[in-house]
């Protein structure tokens, strides 16, 4: 089984928000005038994404999840954050396509616009090896990470394109998709045979919609948040409970500056926010000529 040291590269660990990421300081202003949609944004990094992109001044941000009090919690964070910024909330359930459709509608119906889509809304359960797994739990983990997610894709790519085509029209960068990734789509770890494949998944959807949509000024990438100890990261084993160091703040900082246009250039790709952003620039025409981060299979002759 690799390790991790084996599989990602070597860019400086970050696991705490810095300037370059942060709202106030070099992203200031940066979602000026955007309207964010975000799927599963009631609590941990959803949430602290809503009220980051608020923090950047954002126009509106229109949040999702199943249950309305911790919607209401999250609007009121972002109203807090900046009272400039927008918000309005609906109950929805990703795995439900009409849910996530009328979501969609309804915020393009609120604010006009959607700038900036990112699907959050995960699922984990309690880990086990695959010969003992509950069929029905497993099954479930890809339908609300795999189908959640294209539900997502396919009702907000429409807006995200009109957008992206719009603000190009005064040099400005839209269109930006975050689809929640994880480290263990890079594993193998025993037991995690539905989280890690369904996260494989996401990073290769990531790229379909690249290549399906890119030159329409779509740009999509998909995001391992770090390690934060969510309610769902905490379905993991005890022994990897003390990988959970990293604040949601810097899942949602880097969210925010994928969302800059600062890495257009790195759409369709796989990123970690605890790579440093400025090491992961420096770094560009290397990952592009060489097409790196994407899934491929490699063969050394």
């Amino acid at each position: 089984m690799s390790s991790i040291q084996d599989q990602f590269p070597n860019f400086a660990a970050r696991h705490a928000r810095y300037p370059a990421i942060d709202p106030t300081l070099d992203l200031s202003g940066s979602a000026s005038g955007k309207v964010v949609f975000l799927a599963g944004a009631s609590q941990g990094i959803g949430q602290a994404t809503a009220v980051t992109f608020a923090q950047a001044g954002a126009k509106a941000v229109y949040i999702t999840a199943r249950t309305e009090g911790p919607l209401r919690e999250t609007k009121n964070k972002v109203a807090a954050a900046n009272p400039n910024t927008r918000c309005d909330y609906e109950i929805c359930d990703v795995t439900k396509e009409a849910d996530v459709r009328a979501a969609v509608e309804n915020c393009v119906k609120i604010f006009g616009r959607i700038d900036v889509a990112d699907a959050n809304a995960g699922y984990l359960d309690k880990w086990g090896r695959i010969g003992e797994s509950d069929p029905e739990s497993w099954w479930k983990t890809w339908e609300v990470n795999v189908r959640g997610a294209y539900h997502v894709i396919r009702h907000t790519a429409p807006h995200l394109i009109a957008a992206a085509k719009e603000r190009a029209k005064s040099g400005g960068s839209s269109g930006h998709l975050i689809l929640i990734s994880s480290a263990g789509a890079q594993l193998l770890t025993p037991g995690a045979s539905d989280y890690q494949t369904s996260k494989h998944a996401i990073n290769r959807l990531c790229e379909f919609v690249n290549l399906d949509h890119g030159d329409e000024g779509l740009k999509c990438f998909a995001v391992h948040p770090g390690g934060v100890a969510t309610a769902l990261a905490q379905n993991m084993p005890e022994t990897m409970h003390a990988h959970l160091i990293d604040p949601p703040e810097l899942a949602a900082g880097f969210i925010v500056w994928l969302s800059s246009g600062q890495a257009d250039w790195a759409r369709g790709r796989y990123l970690s926010c605890n790579w440093d952003v400025e090491e992961i620039a420096g770094q560009a025409e290397r990952i592009i000529q060489d097409d790196l981060l994407v899934n491929r299979l490699r063969i050394k002759a």
